[in-house]
């Protein structure tokens, strides 16, 4: 039997594939990494609206601690426009909205409302 001469277009078709699958794998791995760090966002913004429920508003310190958390996650350009910041009443709605970046470009928005329990 006789072996068939090999092909050098064979080879870059295969090398060209495995490039192509690096190149999709990648992206991927970046889009879930982005899509996990909006999940901890929201996992962030529920526990400080509950928080907020019981005091009536984002109190400073709560603010503070919230952007710091926000900030070790990698959220850049944080701004809480429309959250409420002073205290409410029994029975009035509270609302916290953050605004940011992750990543530097990826802009989000995580908006959570309910009403003061306290």
């Amino acid at each position: 039997m006789r072996k068939r001469e090999g092909n050098v277009g064979d080879l870059l078709i295969t090398g060209i594939c495995i490039l192509a699958m690096t190149v999709v794998m990648l992206a991927y791995m970046d889009s879930v990494e982005l899509l996990q760090q909006k999940s901890q966002v929201g996992q962030l913004a529920r526990k400080y609206i509950l928080r907020m429920e019981t005091v009536g508003y984002l109190t400073a310190e709560d603010k503070t601690a919230l952007t710091q958390a926000l900030s070790d996650l990698g959220v850049t350009e944080i701004d809480y426009t429309d959250t409420t910041l002073s205290p409410v009443s029994f029975g009035e709605p509270i609302l916290l909205r953050i605004q940011g970046n992750l990543k530097g470009e990826h802009a989000f928005e995580e908006h959570r409302a309910s009403t003061a329990k306290n």
